[in-house]
């Protein structure tokens, strides 16, 4: 609660916190929106493999073009000015930047350049929660060897998860399940770049006027962005995913306790304790009554037997919706702001030390999952490609089962044939154990693997 009176003593002293942003899309676009207006922040460099995208990217965000016009990092930082580059590296090598954002949404570069982080002294901030579904337990390991932050990104939805469960847990309930919703029918799994616009309702004459990249619109479709969000909620939280994976049952605000309790309580979780997305859509197409399909919940109960009388009691008389036993209710979040809500991270991560949500432990993964029929010679395309989906699976079971996982799914050609449906496994295609990515993957899953199980 006191993230802006420390910021305003930064301002008044003089010393910001420095700010490197790697990746201009539309996140980092959403953060230097508030960055330029919020005290004690610093943005000193923005990152981008396109130099003229960063700059398009602060001009529309209101910058004025002296602000970044600096010819080097060290003339921003004595300035107070921004530089723009290419050089990521270069500027996670910098002294005098106290935190780095990785909004690339590349996992290997989001691996690389949490790896260059915990080596020059710096906090991350992993707005990329690619790299953090793929490897996050082992970046988020070695940051604490190294004495620096790493965290998720508020505004994001699995920070915002991950702060609706602690607040559960530090007020004594037992957290029964989190998640967030989305718009869910099972056939999604199988949409491709070329199908997805007719889900969304866009027109070809919409899609052709805007700024749409349709693989990425098609990871949110076809479940993959769900389940690497619930795979770092499950990290983090210390909540396991279902043994199925997410079932995406349909739920309004209204029903969360009823529907997300254990199916021993009639609800349609496997445990308490679990990750879960809703859908906004009944199975058969119409809408949900009052969905959550941009918000986040967690629904809990009273953690002990000898006053739960007492407390469901108090969740009637304070106007808490709870399911037909009184037992189980809810809290939810009905939006979330994406990038205009990071500098919390920032903030916490620079003044406090403190991340908003970080892996504590490897208990949920996602495979790379077949969306039809593959023949061996075909090359996988990644998250919302034509050929894989990302399914959420407990950890212990991927490690068993030798998933690959969707984060290296890219641009791997198969050996042999994987029919509809079923996991990818890292024996099914040929892969370059030089990669970096790969090394550090490898690792986590020496380092966590009977952890895992």
């Amino acid at each position: 609660m006191n993230l802006h009176r420390m910021l305003l003593e930064r301002a008044a002293a003089g010393r910001p916190l420095r700010v490197a942003l790697i990746g201009a899309g539309k996140f980092g676009a959403m953060y230097l929106a508030q960055a330029r207006v919020t005290p004690g922040i610093h943005v000193a460099a923005v990152a981008d493999l396109s130099p003229p995208r960063a700059a398009e990217s602060l001009a529309r965000t209101g910058w004025p073009a002296e602000q970044y016009s600096a010819a080097s990092l060290a003339e921003a930082l004595a300035q107070g000015s921004t530089h723009i580059t290419d050089d990521a590296l270069a500027v996670i090598a910098t002294g005098g930047i106290d935190v780095v954002i990785d909004a690339t949404g590349s996992p290997a570069a989001g691996i690389r350049h949490a790896l260059a982080c915990c080596a020059h002294g710096k906090h991350i901030v992993m707005v990329n929660v690619e790299a953090d579904a793929l490897a996050g337990p082992l970046l988020a390991q070695k940051a604490r060897a190294a004495g620096v932050v790493y965290s998720l990104a508020y505004g994001d939805q699995p920070a915002l998860i991950c702060e609706m469960v602690d607040w559960a847990r530090a007020a004594g309930f037992e957290v029964v399940a989190a998640g967030k919703g989305t718009k869910y029918l099972p056939g999604y799994h199988q949409s491709t770049p070329e199908t997805v616009w007719q889900h969304y309702g866009f027109t070809p004459e919409q899609v052709a006027a805007g700024d749409f990249n349709a693989q990425m619109f098609n990871s949110f479709l076809d479940g993959t962005k769900s389940a690497i969000e619930m795979a770092a909620v499950a990290n983090a939280a210390g909540l396991a995913p279902a043994p199925e994976g997410l079932l995406f049952p349909p739920c309004g605000v209204d029903d969360l306790a009823r529907v997300l309790r254990p199916r021993a309580a009639g609800g349609q979780l496997h445990h308490a304790g679990q990750v879960e997305v809703i859908s906004s859509v009944e199975r058969d197409g119409r809408p949900v009554f009052r969905d959550l399909r941009w918000g986040v919940y967690v629904t809990f109960a009273a953690a002990d037997v000898r006053n739960r009388a007492y407390v469901e009691r108090c969740f009637k008389e304070y106007g808490l919706v709870t399911d037909d036993s009184g037992r189980y209710t809810a809290m939810y979040k009905p939006c979330h702001l994406i990038g205009l809500e990071l500098g919390i991270s920032v903030a916490s991560a620079g003044l406090r030390r403190e991340p908003t949500g970080a892996p504590t432990g490897w208990l949920g993964d996602v495979v790379a999952t077949a969306k039809r029929d593959l023949k061996a010679g075909e090359m996988l395309d990644g998250e919302g490609g034509c050929t894989v989906y990302g399914k959420l699976m407990p950890a212990a079971d991927s490690l068993e089962a030798g998933g690959l996982p969707i984060g290296l799914a890219h641009r791997l050609k198969l050996k042999r044939p994987v029919a509809a449906g079923r996991p990818v496994g890292w024996d099914d295609v040929e892969v370059d154990l030089s990669s970096e990515a790969v090394k550090v993957r490898r690792e986590m899953e020496t380092a966590f693997g009977k952890a895992s199980g």
